[in-house]
């Protein structure tokens, strides 16, 4: 496939790598030079200097033998512009970043369709919405469902206090691992596709795949206590801050403090349910004056990652059990993994899963980029005669870097172990490193 992106920023950078790892032809285009010459040394790709939004440079790129154009900019009038000259150009399909929720009404999703934008991407709602599901359950990092809801991956991380900790998977009650499964595990900033040998240890993190139906069972055993969310405080008025506002503001007792007076002044206006307070989120007597010790939820989301990492640092210390920040900088996540932050939110990566998606073939049903790993949540659909159903899991010869964690065969979901045997059309909800998606897919068709 050959892929254009329009735009050398963070989003731009991050979509690139995975695409070229994925054994795509890849051109990225961008006006800065020192920008594409920093990423022409490090990734196989055609970097080309130019404007988006020139007819000259587009045709000069050949944009209109793209199959995937993805317009990803900081200024959303342009990523419009740029997509609607491409698709007129003659690429397939074109895809723009933008930071305006109005744009994503049914009505004017179709308006921007009869334009020739195929997709529009707005990441703040898109995180605010990762941020809202971490909510609904205490002690998990992240909870993403795939398979209409049916199945669950919760990241955790486990302490001594943990019954499942220390104890090597293939010694774990065998009717435990009917309700759970564990995928993977970082540990020291890398990533561990567990096997039978394989046991937790204090301060991994752990991604377990399971169902609803269990999820109380995997709490007990990964060790954490369940609070009910009744307050939250929000830091800073940023657009993913007012969405998460606006979102939360009916379910719970929402605060936010935002440090400029004019914004605040503003956000007043537009959030009455939520109590606005102007002030500095970092400062430990504020917090304390607001309340800090009745908040079961902390989120910072101001535009500088460390202020939210800081700010997470203190609610923390006072006592908050749920924190999340916002972290854009990825050299920074390892960082807040460690000094335990809780839940992250990294826009870019959140985009990345949305755009990459169309990279995949029909069969690839999900795709989530996740935040701590460099490695995916897919959701596959196991063709007649493909190598999957051939054998048992543990016949099969899979390659290491994969887990299959779930098995959705109509309404019922299976979680995996050695013995399952997969068939045709069942859903395979399953954890790969990014480097080998590609290779994987062969195995379901």
């Amino acid at each position: 496939m050959r892929i254009f992106i329009a735009g050398a920023g963070a989003v731009g950078t991050h979509l690139a790598k995975l695409f070229v790892q994925a054994d795509h032809e890849v051109v990225l285009m961008d006006d800065d030079e020192e920008k594409l010459e920093a990423i022409d040394a490090n990734l196989d790709l055609l970097t080309i200097r130019g404007s988006m939004t020139s007819l000259e440079d587009l045709r000069r790129a050949d944009v209109s033998n793209s199959d995937l154009f993805i317009a990803v900019p900081p200024y959303p009038d342009m990523s419009i512009l740029a997509a609607i000259l491409a698709k007129k150009l003659g690429a397939d399909t074109t895809i723009a970043r933008v930071n305006n929720s109005e744009y994503l009404t049914p009505e004017n999703l179709e308006y921007f369709h009869q334009l020739g934008i195929d997709e529009l991407i707005y990441p703040e709602k898109l995180g605010a919405a990762q941020a809202i599901e971490s909510l609904k359950l205490m002690g998990v990092r992240q909870l993403f469902e795939s398979s209409d809801g049916k199945v669950l991956l919760a990241v955790i991380k486990v302490r001594d206090n943990a019954p499942i900790v220390n104890t090597p998977f293939a010694e774990l009650d065998p009717e435990k691992k009917k309700r759970y499964n564990i995928v993977a595990i970082i540990r020291d900033n890398e990533t561990i596709i567990p096997h039978g040998n394989d046991m937790l240890k204090h301060g991994d993190i752990v991604y377990f795949m399971t169902t609803h139906d269990n999820l109380l069972l995997l709490m007990q055993d990964a060790g954490k206590e369940q609070y009910e969310v009744q307050n939250v405080m929000i830091v800073g008025g940023s657009r993913i801050g007012q969405l998460l506002a606006l979102q939360l503001q009916d379910r719970y007792n929402t605060k936010l403090i935002e440090i400029r007076r004019d914004k605040s002044t503003r956000l007043a206006n537009k959030l009455e349910d939520t109590l606005i307070i102007n002030g500095d989120g970092r400062n430990m007597q504020l917090l304390k004056d607001e309340g800090i010790s009745k908040m079961q939820a902390f989120i910072a989301v101001t535009d500088s990652p460390e202020v939210n990492i800081l700010a997470c640092q203190l609610a923390k210390k006072m006592g908050v059990p749920k924190t999340i920040a916002e972290v854009e900088n990825l050299d920074y996540i390892p960082l807040a993994e460690e000094i335990g932050i809780g839940t992250l939110i990294n826009k870019k990566l959140i985009a990345a899963s949305y755009i990459y998606r169309y990279t995949l073939h029909s069969r690839v049903a999900y795709v989530k980029c996740l935040t701590s790993t460099n490695a995916e949540m897919l959701e596959l659909i196991a063709q007649p005669g493909s190598k999957v159903t051939k054998a048992p899991i543990m016949n099969l010869g899979l390659p290491k870097d994969m887990n299959i964690g779930a098995i959705v065969r109509g309404d019922e979901v299976l979680i995996a172990n050695g013995s399952t045997q997969i068939e045709q059309y069942d859903k395979v909800v399953l954890f790969v490193m990014q480097e080998s998606i590609h290779k994987v897919e062969k195995l379901f068709t």
